[in-house]
């Protein structure tokens, strides 16, 4: 019985340590967002020259995460309806981390933006 070779170059061999892949996103939202009571009550604070924002956490890369939104899969409804555009300069400097960290960041990424003024969701 002859011993088989190991593959080079597999998946196993590229990783030098655990792969972070999750990602933290900003999305812009449309202002009409603010014609629903429950958005406006979440943000008694905001300040009307920042725009509205949805906040999330995700394994995928944020433009895929968008891009699902918009589709309606596992889609937030504000974002569906009112997502404009990706906000990298909000986000872009904390990618990829790790799942749990991921969680927490988008928490306090959301509390932080909400704290300069901008109108936040985050689910």
């Amino acid at each position: 019985m002859a011993k088989r070779k190991a593959k080079t170059g597999t998946k196993a061999d590229k990783r030098s340590g655990p792969r972070h892949h999750h990602n933290v996103y900003v999305i812009e939202l449309d202002g009409r967002v603010l014609d629903h009571a429950r958005f406006r009550t979440a943000n008694p604070d905001r300040d009307m020259l920042k725009p509205c924002l949805y906040v999330g956490c995700t394994g995928l890369t944020p433009e895929a995460r968008f891009a699902k939104h918009k589709t309606g899969i596992r889609a937030n409804g504000y974002v569906q309806r009112y997502g404009t555009r990706l906000l990298p300069g909000l986000f872009a400097y904390a990618n990829p981390m790790p799942y749990n960290a991921a969680r927490d960041m988008e928490v306090e990424l959301a509390i932080a933006l909400r704290e300069q003024g901008y109108a936040v969701w985050q689910a």
